[in-house]
């Protein structure tokens, strides 16, 4: 009998634990900041001119869909600069319609609460 009631403790705690697990990865949980289930969705940026060329940031520390949310919106946030922020690569894409100083791209990211690792 006292197995049984250890099995389903078990299995409760499993069950709790995998769906914090699966909040956490989608962005909502309390986890980089995601709160209840509001993960702040990047903001939609277009550029003002052509785009005079493109940089890859390799950025570490990202591990949810608010981390991605956070990076876009702090690279955004810089005048010229549109980024496409990948979780599965772990870098961002920017494209910019003027010269941009790689130090800015830096900033932004360090700002947010993370760190580019390369730029190409």
């Amino acid at each position: 009998m006292v197995d049984a009631i250890i099995i389903v403790l078990v299995i409760i705690l499993l069950f709790f634990a995998l769906k914090g697990s699966l909040k956490h990865f989608k962005g909502e949980s309390p986890c980089c900041g995601g709160g209840s289930g509001n993960s702040g969705k990047a903001k939609t940026k277009f550029l003002d001119g052509p785009v005079i060329g493109r940089k890859t940031l390799t950025i570490e520390g990202m591990h949810c869909k608010h981390c991605v949310n956070a990076v876009t919106n702090a690279l955004n946030e810089i005048d010229g600069v549109v980024a496409k922020v990948t979780l599965k690569s772990n870098s961002a894409e920017v494209s910019y319609d003027r010269e941009i100083n790689e130090t800015d791209l830096k900033n932004a990211v360090k700002k947010a609460g993370y760190e580019v690792t390369g730029i190409s």
